[in-house]
């Protein structure tokens, strides 16, 4: 999964600085210098401990996949080792336990979706990276030499004086997930070791146990071993909630948890205020492309939510799921019944498009969605949600349309409801439109006049 020599180029670190991808990192200005000087080898780990990432995974492929193209190369821990053992960086309680069987079958799932990953952006002959599962060293560890060899390395004072560990003092710290960071910088040390790995990357809750790795790799091979650490910052949307998390839980890249379509419809419903900052993020645009689109706000960004929702889509499941993703998103919004030239409401003629995140199943989306409008001026007021689905006809009351609720039937804009006393106002507008859905198959489109 390698391939030959590259020749590296300089300005690695400028390109991940100006597309967001820089938080902390350990001597920075000798980092730069190797880098622009020649290859330098890095690795990130991701645990298996779900049989899919989420769009939370997405940071880290990317920055890997920046600096692969200026000549870089890339180790992949797909770690089924620490997956037995469980991270607790970030966590408020300890993990659920997996079986070996389910690890190892995660590993394998999580594996194909990263090659797909750098494969559709890369390339064939131009990927340099290559996927290891740490369960190839940390298997042999006896435990007791491990204790001697490594453990003694290890400050207890000092890893409670990181953040990981203060917060899990509070709800509880169990002793497994305490050995955790020792199990990661044994990695980033094997790594050094056999195959020249210099520089670990990952997310800023990991700041501790990647400085913990490369403080390892001096004690052990001396004051002069070159090993560096560089972070990325934590996502966060603009309404300060975490990157990639719904209301309905997180977004999968499998088809099978989220559907391509309504992967798409994640990243066309993004807030104005971050469109810019996940095109430089989630794309590989030119920053000139970039500014381009981003250039007016207001109904002009739309073309960028497009282009971003497109763009990811792509990359995650391929053109022709992007395809068929972005033509049943125009469809639905093209306007109300008969706009599409397909016949009246209710002909039968339609589209197939994927249910809503979570509702397990597939719903006929009609190209020729019955509609009416609504004036600005109540929209600015605001409209209780219930009203607005008794109003479409979908309900025949306040009752009824607060059952659809609950039992998780009702979406405007392909997002669920979950609040029945919610309030919609023009912040739900997409191209002058809100669609309302009632289960998989009746939409209804209000056009604002």
């Amino acid at each position: 999964m390698s391939s030959g020599t590259q020749i590296t180029r300089p300005g690695a670190l400028e390109r991940l600085k100006e597309r967001g991808f820089f938080a902390q990192c350990t001597d920075e200005g000798t980092l730069r210098k190797r880098m622009d000087r020649e290859p330098i080898t890095f690795y990130v780990g991701i645990d298996p401990t779900g049989d899919s990432l989420h769009v939370g995974h997405l940071v880290p492929l990317y920055a890997m996949a920046h600096m692969i193209e200026y000549g870089h190369r890339a180790i992949v821990i797909v770690g089924a080792g620490t997956a037995r053992i469980g991270d607790p960086s970030g966590k408020t309680e300890m993990r659920r336990m997996l079986t070996e069987e389910q690890i190892d079958d995660n590993a394998a799932k999580i594996g194909r979706q990263i090659e797909r990953f750098l494969r559709g952006h890369l390339g064939e002959n131009q990927a340099s990276f290559t996927m290891v599962n740490n369960m190839e060293w940390l298997a042999k560890l006896n435990y007791i030499d491990f204790l001697r060899d490594i453990g003694r390395h290890f400050s207890v004072n000092r890893m409670l004086g990181f953040e990981t560990y203060k917060i899990r003092l509070e709800t509880g710290l169990s002793f497994i997930e305490f050995n955790y960071q020792l199990l990661q910088s044994y990695d980033f040390l094997k790594l050094y070791q056999t195959r020249d790995c210099r520089l670990q990357i990952g997310g800023d809750d990991q700041w501790g146990n990647i400085v913990a790795g490369a403080d390892l790799i001096r004690r052990i091979e001396g004051s002069n071993a070159e090993s560096f650490g560089l972070t990325f910052p934590l996502v966060t949307r603009s309404d300060g909630k975490k990157m990639g998390k719904t209301e309905q839980g997180a977004v999968f890249l499998s088809a099978d948890r989220v559907s391509p379509y309504d992967f798409f419809q994640y990243w066309r419903n993004v807030a104005d205020a971050d469109v810019r900052k996940f095109l430089l993020m989630y794309t590989f645009l030119p920053l000139a492309e970039i500014e381009d689109l981003t250039r007016e706000g207001g109904a002009a960004l739309n073309a960028a939510k497009e282009r971003l929702a497109y763009e990811v889509t792509v990359l995650i499941h391929g053109q022709a799921e992007a395809d068929a993703a972005r033509a049943a998103a125009q469809a639905l919004f093209a306007g109300p019944a008969g706009a599409a030239g397909a016949g009246g409401a209710g002909s039968g003629a339609g589209l197939e498009a994927p249910g809503g995140v979570g509702d397990g199943g597939a719903g006929t989306m009609p190209i020729d969605v019955p509609g009416d409008t609504l004036s600005a001026a109540e929209l600015r007021d605001g409209i209780g949600v219930l009203e607005l689905y008794v109003r479409a006809g979908l309900c025949a009351s306040r009752g009824e349309a607060r059952r659809l609720v609950q039992q998780g039937g009702a979406s405007i804009n392909e997002e669920k409801v979950m609040d029945p006393e919610r309030i919609v106002g023009t912040e739900e507008l997409v191209e002058g439109a809100i669609m309302l859905r009632a289960g998989k198959k009746r939409f209804f489109r209000f056009s604002v006049e």
